[in-house]
């Protein structure tokens, strides 16, 4: 059997070209670089994820002009784990280290990894290296959480914040990704892994790995990412908001009952519906449209369902939504919340003012 390689590391970006979604930060390296304008001091910020090592790994091969499967790269690129090596004696190693110039290359590069990590004799080890480095070193420190590093050393480098990836751009890379391995899949499953990654490229790899090894047939499909990865559907949403624009408070609690039979919890339920109510008002303005991050399929109908529902209704049910969701943890009897929810909503429009607003005593009144 062939050795397997996860998407993740057969796909890492070789050039700044192939990094996906951090346009603002290979533009400002490559041009440092190209202009040899590039500090000593970098610090990459941002989730995790996201493309921070890659990049680090990127500008290191392209000072020093080496090829990606060059073996004289370890000889100039030191990769060094804060989380595991955090102590003053470890830096210190890493210091004598720097003493030495490189012997191929014109840098020595030392890339240390979740950098906040590092104890505060540590840091404050580093600091006299960091400010006053040997001209053919460069230090590229990474971190998720930039709020821990030390301020003295925030100060000595010149700092990169990288942003979580867009839905969009990951579901594009993913499917790239498909064609090249000859794996047929459906836009609006790759959207699903994307909006389950939360922003990390890296993530989205690692759950399309696991969805293509579930698969049989070599096919990535809406329905298998729905149940693989405990998602509710959101065809759901559409169903209970047709209930609620008929009035009937009837069909959105047996859908409710059906979401909760099949084991999703009333809060994962409202939080869904929030987000769905939430797209339908951005989908009654042609300037706010491209703010759902959504397949081209799902918004057609979200244009269709927003055509039925006036925006204060809409805002009176999600005013409700969200009373529902701060109030669920706190509530003894979660199920009837989300129920009461439903049948509020179900009755908003008997109470509407003519100004659009709900009064909520007569909204009391109408469900009791």
């Amino acid at each position: 059997m062939d050795n397997f390689v996860v998407s993740a590391r057969k796909y890492r970006p070789l050039g700044f070209e192939e990094v996906v979604g951090q346009e603002h930060i290979t533009t400002t390296l490559k041009n440092a670089i190209d202009n040899n304008k590039l500090a000593q001091a970098l610090l990459f910020c941002g989730p995790r994820g996201i493309g921070k090592t890659t990049c680090a790994r990127i500008v290191a091969r392209m000072i020093n002009g080496f090829e990606e499967k060059a073996e004289v790269n370890s000889l100039n690129i030191f990769e060094l784990d804060a989380a595991s090596n955090n102590s003053v004696e470890d830096i210190r190693n890493l210091i004598d280290q720097v003493r030495y110039p490189p012997q191929f290359g014109k840098y020595k590069v030392y890339i240390i990894d979740e950098v906040h990590m590092l104890s505060n004799s540590a840091f404050n080890a580093f600091l006299k290296t960091l400010e006053e480095p040997p001209p053919y070193a460069i230090f590229i420190l990474a971190t998720t959480e930039k709020h821990k590093v030390i301020p003295t050393i925030l100060s000595r480098c010149q700092i990169f914040d990288f942003n979580r990836i867009q839905v969009s751009d990951i579901s594009k890379q993913l499917k790239k990704i498909a064609d090249r391995e000859k794996i047929k899949v459906e836009e609006e499953a790759l959207h699903l892994i994307a909006q389950k990654a939360d922003g990390a490229l890296r993530d989205a790899l690692s759950i399309f790995d696991l969805m293509v090894t579930f698969s049989s047939g070599n096919e990535v499909t809406f329905k298998n990412v729905l149940s693989n990865l405990h998602i509710l559907d959101y065809d759901y949403y559409f169903q209970v908001t047709d209930g609620l624009l008929s009035e009937n408070s009837s069909q959105p609690l047996l859908l409710l009952d059906e979401i909760l039979r099949k084991g999703f919890d009333g809060h994962n339920f409202i939080s869904g519906f929030s987000e769905h109510i939430r797209n339908l008002l951005v989908s009654q303005d042609a300037r706010t449209i491209d703010l759902m991050e959504v397949p081209e399929v799902t918004k057609k109908k979200y244009l269709e369902q927003a055509a039925s529902a006036s925006p204060s209704l809409l805002l009176s049910w999600l005013n409700i939504a969200n009373q529902c969701d701060l109030n669920y943890k706190s509530s003894k009897n979660q199920r009837l919340l989300v129920e009461l929810a439903l049948m509020k909503m179900a009755h908003v429009n008997a109470v509407i003012k003519p100004n659009g607003f709900v009064s909520e005593e007569a909204l009391k009144k109408k469900v009791n």
